[in-house]
């Protein structure tokens, strides 16, 4: 059952274009599925999450990380009485923006869009996901885009500049940027996603860190959330080790955070009493960690940021893949042809559209053939 501050799917805030509703499914189990058959959603399972998909076939993708945040999403939403369905699409959609080799083919995209022209206003993953699903997809006859309830569209833009958010206002008054000017909070639903994925990243990260040899569990032990967690292991299960411990120790660290999360946001609503989706808007976040979680939370990450990449290896890797972006970017510059495929207009947007678009390996294809040069094994 709903709680009264959820969001309901028969009061959504509708759609971009106006259609009949579907016989079987909510509007939020029909954002869901739309997303799932999406083209950018299929993409996903190519593109990095820390570790270029070619390294390893155990190591996370977007995909794989996405479906994790889903997962933990909708755990945490069913024991809070929120909208399962709606935290459901969102996670899946969240990352669909994301270029070619995670943060550094973003960070190599929005700097070459802001040398080329200053107000181009650059490259944001999130805005971009806010793209793919209100433009970018092209599926239906009647409009561009998944045309994705407002509710579903608000979660996908998680974060948002002053810039572009007013940029976005100024074509839609009261969308999903007005909150970035008017500084109010999301649904639940969304603030929900937006911690399941600090969540979840923090612990696959963990484990794709170990499993890659680049951190090793001796090292971990300077991070007391993960410490604490495998102490508890090994008093429960003496002799524990190797990737069972490693296991283990990151599960128990998951439904801690879990249930952190459900306890300090019970806590967070008691003392807001919202008693509707309108009351969460105009107060401070709700879905949080307690204090002493945020701490541990923040120190695995300054740990991960340090250890993981930060590590030479993975930064060389990072440049490489910043160098392709780069090149890729030059070449369809100089010639639209490479890319254009028929569009009738060619514009910077429209190429930086069609690089986020790649997967890693598309990527890497498309730099030797127009380049020559072959920059991963």
């Amino acid at each position: 059952m709903l709680k009264p501050f959820a969001c309901d799917p028969e009061a959504s805030r509708g759609r971009r274009h106006r259609e009949p509703s579907a016989p079987t499914r909510s509007e939020y189990q029909r954002d869901r599925d739309r997303i799932v058959h999406s083209t950018a959603f299929r993409r996903l399972v190519y593109k990095t999450q820390v570790f270029l998909n070619h390294e390893g076939d155990l190591f996370r993708t977007r995909l794989t990380h996405s479906l994790e945040v889903a997962q933990l999403g909708r755990s945490i939403a069913r024991t809070l009485g929120l909208n399962e369905d709606l935290v459901e699409a969102i996670a899946l959609a969240h990352d669909l923006g994301h270029t070619p080799f995670g943060h550094a083919g973003q960070d190599a995209l929005n700097e070459r869009l802001h040398l080329a022209d200053a107000a181009s206003g650059g490259f944001e993953h999130n805005l971009q996901s806010l793209r793919v699903v209100d433009i970018l997809e092209e599926r239906y006859p009647e409009f561009n885009g998944l045309n994705l309830t407002f509710e579903t569209r608000e979660g996908v833009l998680k974060h948002c500049s002053l810039r572009h958010a007013e940029r976005l206002v100024a074509g839609d008054p009261d969308g999903v940027g007005r909150r970035f000017i008017d500084r109010t909070q999301p649904s639940l639903e969304a603030q929900l996603c937006n911690l399941a994925d600090e969540i979840a990243y923090n612990a696959h990260d963990v484990d794709d860190g170990v499993r890659s040899g680049l951190i090793s569990m001796q090292q971990l032990e300077e991070v007391p959330l993960f410490f604490r967690f495998q102490k508890e292991a090994l008093a429960q299960h003496p002799g524990l080790a190797g990737r069972r411990l490693l296991f283990e120790s990151i599960r128990r660290m998951l439904s801690a955070q879990v249930y952190d999360v459900v306890d300090a946001t019970r806590a967070a609503l008691r003392g807001s009493a919202p008693g509707h989706v309108n009351d969460v808007r105009a107060s401070p976040p709700l879905v949080c960690f307690s204090e002493g979680m945020v701490c541990e939370s923040s120190e695995l990450k300054r740990f991960l940021r340090a250890n993981l990449y930060r590590h030479p290896q993975v930064v060389a890797t990072t440049d490489q893949a910043k160098e392709v972006i780069r090149d890729l970017f030059a070449a369809y510059r100089a010639e639209p042809g490479e890319w254009a495929q028929g569009r009738e207009v060619v514009s910077l947007r429209g190429i930086a559209d069609y690089i986020a678009g790649m997967t890693d390996r598309f990527a890497m294809r498309e730099h030797e053939r127009l380049t020559g040069r072959r920059l991963f094994d």
